[in-house]
């Protein structure tokens, strides 16, 4: 089934269209930037009680700020989120998130309005994002009867795709930490805020490759992407 977001403004176009063509991709149609270097962009990431945006809730929100070209690490926003499900077992072992660690957390409803406003004229940043983070943000905005966030939102994932498009491999996040030489040592993964770092890094080395190609825009028409392909564990 395919989803949209639409958002216009003076240096992005976007009527985003996510179209499953398989079990092992996706086509991402109606992405258009401009500027990506005077754009400030929000990573974001969320921890989850399972894989499935339509059926699962968000248990951490993190995100972090670039702009001028570097990560403002004094501009973060990480929150834990109550849901209204228990996290599973497995979950819990994979995120160090538990269901304990929960009982004190503010609902979605609660957190989501400061997330918004963090965020608020960013261009937002994910990785694997448009197959899970930004479909189960909108859903819990829905569920809860919250506005859409109409911010636009870059997939690293498709945007590697976008600039290497012979690539034979699954683009996952170990996938471009080996490619492009990332450092992830000091990084906590599966937490939301030392992810959204990682995916800075990885999006600001693409930036790089983007500025050595004299590419200020991009565009995702029909652009196919290969789908996550899940940890056995999930």
């Amino acid at each position: 089934m395919p989803h949209s977001t639409a958002f216009q403004e003076g240096l992005a176009s976007i009527e985003m269209e996510i179209k499953y063509i398989s079990s092992t991709a996706y086509v991402v149609s109606g992405v258009h930037l401009r500027n990506l270097n005077l754009r400030r962009h929000c990573v974001f990431d969320l921890e989850a009680t399972g894989p499935d945006p339509d059926h699962d809730f968000i248990t951490q929100i993190g995100a972090v700020i670039i702009e001028n070209g570097a990560i403002q690490e004094h501009q973060t926003f990480e929150t834990l989120v109550k849901p209204p499900k228990p996290i599973p077992e497995k979950i819990e072992r994979l995120t160090g998130i538990s269901n304990h660690d929960l009982e004190t957390a503010r609902s979605f409803a609660e957190v989501f309005e400061e997330f918004r406003e963090f965020c608020k004229g960013s261009v937002l940043v994910t990785q694997a994002g448009y197959e899970f983070d930004h479909p189960l943000l909108q859903n819990e905005c829905i569920r809860n009867g919250r506005p859409i966030i109409k911010e636009p939102v870059i997939d690293t994932k498709a945007l590697y795709t976008y600039l290497y498009p012979d690539v034979s491999e699954i683009v996952s996040t170990n996938y471009l930490i080996r490619q492009l030489g990332i450092y992830d040592q000091d990084i906590r993964r599966h937490r939301a805020l030392g992810d959204s770092i990682l995916i800075a890094r990885i999006f600001l080395k693409l930036l790089e490759e983007c500025n050595a190609r004299g590419l200020q825009s991009i565009s995702f028409d029909d652009l196919q992407v290969k789908r996550v392909k899940l940890d056995p564990l999930l």
